[in-house]
């Protein structure tokens, strides 16, 4: 089989392909360097590790045919968000303000890939520090939808979701603080996933909130999704919030399922009528199938957006406090500044515009005299919230919401207005705030061309569960 003849469809279907063909994983990474190549103008990788992914695919052929066993993800090629720690790999979170900067450690996700013989093709652009809902906050130039470029891919992880979409990769991962896997996911018809928060290490991941952020997956299939989250979950020494549970490995099952969606996010203004009546026609249809399809009130949708904000900015105040100048990454050129002037100087040169914003946002809800009005407020409401979802999930074994409100908007849309870039997240924040996995099942097409699907989520640790019911959909 010649290059030009390489196509990837399962994680299954081309490890037996690698069976049958000596130089199986070279060609591969042949391939996918050749159309990272073709396609650059989409800005989806900022680094692309060419000798480095050759060379490891050569030495995975050559331990592949001397007749050792193999790992799960064995030729597997994968790009990395750059917010994910890559030993001796540029780490930069699309910021001026780490430019040069070489991880000195992988993160723990990174170590079990490499342990189970993936391949990591490269670096992918996202939002900076991760903040973002349309991949157009990076240092380094905005990401393209493949789509149709003159649309956002989504955010943070808009340049890993593009990496799946236009074929640049087998897998990316991302992080999801807030969305930033299964909105970009969606905006590129793909699909993402975010586990629930603790079922993968967060150490090596470049924290922007640390109680909400998670690691996640896009593929292009529910077993392909469900074989990473097998490999890069489970108990780490490192991170202490990490759960010391196994994940149970995937078997398709199908069977019914009790379903509840809320009747106030598909009734709300801000949803497109399009949208609102291709789930309404999937849960009808789940209906026909024989599964339990209820609505349920929920008068908590308004609250959420802000409680997100003022929680995740509060932490990313505190969080991003470290990057000053003084170790590492950007450094003021003044000279002879007095401490507080160089600081200044440093983080205000180093930091983008949609970075400082946050910053000054959660500085303020966390002062003296705001501090019970705002953050003690948004923390009740995540309580709130948490109630909730536990007493959701007694009665029911799936939650079905839209991922956004509409499909990819153009470049430049929304980016003189954050009000509406943030409300684009009100689906997708609840699974954090609450800490839920959930996952974005491309499953439309708009009028206009661009993919949409749905969000299925499920109680704490029921990644099982999520994903035989998103696989049973994804069949139909």
């Amino acid at each position: 089989m010649g290059i030009t003849m390489f196509s990837y469809r399962t994680i299954e279907a081309y490890q037996d392909w690698l069976a049958d063909n000596p130089d199986g994983c070279h060609q591969a990474v042949r391939h996918y360097l050749d159309v990272i190549h073709r396609l650059e103008n989409l800005n989806a990788f900022l680094e692309v590790y060419a000798d480095e992914a050759l060379a490891r695919a050569r030495e995975l052929d050559e331990r592949r045919m001397a007749g050792k066993p193999v790992g799960r993800l064995h030729g597997v090629v994968i790009a990395l968000k750059d917010v994910i720690a890559h030993q001796g790999h540029t780490l930069t979170a699309a910021s001026k303000i780490l430019a040069g900067f070489k991880s000195i450690y992988n993160a723990t996700a990174v170590e079990k890939l490499l342990a189970e013989e993936a391949i990591i093709i490269g670096r992918n652009n996202c939002d900076e520090f991760a903040m973002g809902s349309s991949n157009e906050n990076s240092a380094y130039g905005k990401v393209l939808n493949a789509r149709c470029p003159t649309r956002v891919p989504g955010g943070s992880s808009g340049g890993s979701a593009v990496a799946v979409q236009a074929g640049l990769a087998m897998i990316s991962l991302g992080s999801d603080t807030g969305g930033s896997v299964r909105q970009p996911a969606d905006f590129c018809g793909v699909l993402g996933l975010k586990p629930t928060y603790g079922r993968v290490s967060r150490y090596g991941l470049i924290a922007y909130a640390s109680s909400f952020d998670q690691i996640g997956i896009f593929a292009r299939s529910v077993p392909d999704v469900a074989r990473v989250l097998e490999v890069i979950a489970g108990p780490d020494e490192f991170d202490s919030t990490v759960s010391q549970s196994k994940t149970t490995p995937f078997f398709p099952l199908n069977r019914s399922y009790r379903i509840a969606y809320f009747k106030e996010a598909l009734d709300h203004p801000g949803l497109d009528p399009e949208i609102r009546e291709a789930i309404l026609g999937r849960l009808d249809q789940w209906r026909q199938q024989g599964h339990t399809v209820e609505a349920v009130g929920f008068d908590l949708l308004d609250y959420i957006v802000p409680a997100y904000y003022v929680l995740t900015t509060a932490e990313a105040s505190s969080n991003l406090a470290r990057f000053d100048g003084i170790r590492y990454g950007y450094r003021t050129p003044g000279k002879g500044l007095e401490l507080t002037e160089f600081y200044k100087r440093t983080r205000s040169e180093g930091f983008g515009r949609e970075v400082k914003r946050r910053i000054l946002l959660g500085t303020f809800v966390l002062s003296a005299g705001y501090y019970d009005a705002y953050f003690t407020k948004a923390q009740q409401v995540r309580k709130m919230l948490v109630d909730h979802t536990n007493l959701l999930f007694k009665e029911f074994d799936i939650l079905i919401l839209p991922t956004a409100p509409s499909t990819a908007w153009a470049h430049g849309e929304k980016m003189s207005d954050p009000i509406a870039m943030y409300l684009a997240d009100i689906y997708t924040v609840y699974a954090n705030l609450t800490g839920i996995p959930g996952i974005s099942l491309p499953l439309f097409t708009h009028t206009n061309g661009m993919p949409f699907g749905v969000q299925a989520m499920t109680s704490r640790f029921k990644e099982l569960l999520l994903l035989q019911f998103s696989h049973q959909t994804m069949q139909q």
